[in-house]
């Protein structure tokens, strides 16, 4: 009976050496040693079309990678250029070879790394340099409007060096041009013309939002003949969500703040044949004095409707002359009737606040109005009055990006029309 403990004593112990030797043998190669499983040069094991060294790639001939023996395979393969935008590639299901699927950005350096095991499994792995060759045609791109705050209705401009009327080569520009805001919105581009873009959220801006543009088109193949130039990023930000909203039948413009009503103003619009534009328009600009003349417009000087007169504190919201402004002038009617030739008049106290509330890119919008609706694109930024559906169709990664919208943002800039 005395001796039972002893034994017991004796196996456990047995059991505790066998655990520690298994152990030590997990953790190493079979020599014992637990570096020996670290992935070995595989350079006898695969082949690679890259330049030889000292030269450069040509972007637009394929990379490959193979293995030279039958019995060993690739399992991953990794190209990364200077910029860290990876090369877009595809493994063949035997692993024996991959091969990119994109064109190389040209001007730049890649690092690729290649993954393997040989017959035995044993990792291997490989990596290699270069550079690609530098482009000779350059698509630019410059961002639209100048850096600041905006109002949350000011939508952003790409504006091209070259056209680009292909819907594919549009993709690659789209997939380039990265908007990012805090907080996050959903937004998508739009195709103006082969040359202009508009980038807007589904709703407006979130207020106090922050807005980062920038391209990532640096090197990379748009068309046969162009590859994507380094652009200048731009930073904005929006300030309150400010909102005036005219209604022409009842002669008054509410304006509010971040949803608010802060101020209710009496205003005379467009009067018959001269009926203001509906809809969403955005704040272009402010000019504390204009010189706003008939002629400009297209009426004739001497008729009964020509004028010739001095406005003070005038918001523009199209760039064919329609304003938000002091019209003392029409004080009697402001109110209750419609007297202007299409802008928005008020007193010259309302007008001069307004003035000083509003700034770029806040929302000026026109309801119960006899005029036709803000169009799109031709006359300032009336992005807003399309929906959101026939907004995504604008764009060649969501819709199409060929849509007709039947403008020219080349129109000419007229003046003012009271």
């Amino acid at each position: 009976m005395n001796h039972t403990p002893r034994i017991h004593t004796v196996v456990s112990c047995t059991l505790l050496v066998v655990t520690l030797v298994a152990g030590a043998t997990a953790c190493g190669g079979p020599d014992g040693d637990p570096l020996s499983l670290r992935p070995h040069d595989a350079a006898d094991l695969i082949s690679f079309n890259g330049p030889a060294e000292g030269e450069k790639a040509d972007p637009d001939k394929p990379l490959e990678v193979s293995v030279k023996d039958d019995d060993a395979k690739i399992t991953d393969v990794t190209a990364v250029d200077t910029e860290g935008r990876h090369l877009a590639g595809e493994l063949d299901a035997d692993g024996k070879r991959w091969h990119s699927t994109t064109s190389l950005a040209a001007g730049t350096r890649y690092t690729v790394k290649v993954s393997t095991e040989n017959g035995d499994g044993a990792p291997g792995s490989r990596t290699y340099g270069f550079g690609t060759t530098a482009a000779k045609k350059f698509l630019k791109v410059s961002f639209g409007p100048q850096a600041g705050t905006y109002g949350v209705g000011q939508p952003l401009t790409a504006e091209l060096s070259a056209p680009v009327p292909d819907r594919a080569a549009r993709a690659t520009v789209e997939r380039g041009l990265q908007v990012r805001s805090t907080p996050a919105v959903r937004g998508s581009w739009y195709w103006v013309d082969d040359k202009t873009l508009h980038y807007r959220p589904k709703e407006y801006w979130p207020a106090d939002a922050t807005i980062d543009i920038r391209s990532n088109l640096k090197g990379i193949k748009v068309t046969n003949a162009l590859y994507g130039a380094a652009a200048k990023p731009l930073k904005l930000t929006t300030g309150d969500r400010i909102e005036a909203i005219t209604d022409a039948a009842a002669h008054h413009m509410t304006v509010l703040r971040n949803g608010e009503v802060i101020n209710t103003l009496p205003v005379t619009t467009g009067k018959p044949g001269f009926d203001t534009r509906n809809g969403v328009k955005v704040v272009l600009a402010k000019e504390q004095f204009v010189r706003m003349r008939g002629e400009s417009i297209g009426i004739a000087a001497g008729s009964s409707e020509s004028y010739d007169l001095p406005v003070y504190w005038a918001t523009r919201v199209t760039w064919s002359g329609e304003y938000v402004h002091a019209a003392p002038w029409s004080t009697g009617s402001q109110g209750n009737a419609n007297v202007s030739h299409g802008c928005t008049g008020m007193s010259t106290a309302d007008a001069e606040w307004f003035f000083e509330t509003v700034r770029e890119g806040d929302i000026v919008k026109v309801v119960g109005s006899d005029g036709e609706t803000m169009t799109p694109f031709d006359n300032g930024f009336g992005d807003w009055n399309l929906d959101w559906e026939a907004w995504q169709k604008g764009s060649a990664l969501h819709g199409g990006g060929t849509p007709d919208t039947g403008t020219d943002v080349e129109t000419a800039r007229l003046r003012p029309q009271v």
